[in-house]
């Protein structure tokens, strides 16, 4: 089920923006995990789509890592980029950073990694480019990580269907 087309991962960045307004904070002017998830879902899955050139839907949030607040009035930089694929899913990297608007000054905010399944018209999973990292030793190392990562999702998938 894998494609004989290849994709490099600089074909896959993304860069988005947002500014945190107040509907986006909690009560302590700070913005709520479940909406910088929201934003990073997007930007994941607009990597994912231009990887693999067909509609993709999320298949897992494996790990977002909060680093440093992000408050009301700062500007939130994602940036997401495929690291890996296998037949019709792929993982993809965010880095979030947050931006004050007034001194330039940016703090990386979070990180996180999602899996995507590329579907067809009827909603099953289609297959993906393969990926190639080329000569870039960053991107090979990204490749190499996020197969740990699968193969721990794997692992973890299966230990769950044996214990229920």
């Amino acid at each position: 089920m894998v494609s004989n087309i290849e994709r490099t991962f600089a074909e896959t960045d993304v860069e988005m923006t947002q500014i945190v307004l107040p509907s986006h904070t909690n009560n302590h002017g700070t913005v709520f995990g479940g909406q910088m998830a929201a934003w990073i879902d997007i930007c994941a899955a607009v990597s994912a789509q231009r990887f693999a050139r067909k509609a993709v839907v999320t298949a897992s949030i494996d790990e977002i890592h909060f680093v440093s607040p992000v408050r009301r009035g700062m500007v939130v930089v994602l940036k997401s980029r495929v690291n890996q694929a296998w037949g019709s899913s792929m993982e993809v990297g965010v880095r979030v950073e947050a931006e004050d608007p007034r001194t330039g000054d940016t703090v990386h905010c979070c990180t996180a990694y999602s899996t995507f399944v590329a579907i067809n018209d009827d909603g099953r999973p289609s297959a993906v480019p393969r990926f190639d990292p080329g000569d870039d030793e960053a991107a090979r190392t990204r490749a190499h990580e996020a197969q740990e990562r699968r193969d721990h999702r794997l692992i973890m998938r299966k230990k769950r269907r044996t214990s229920g």
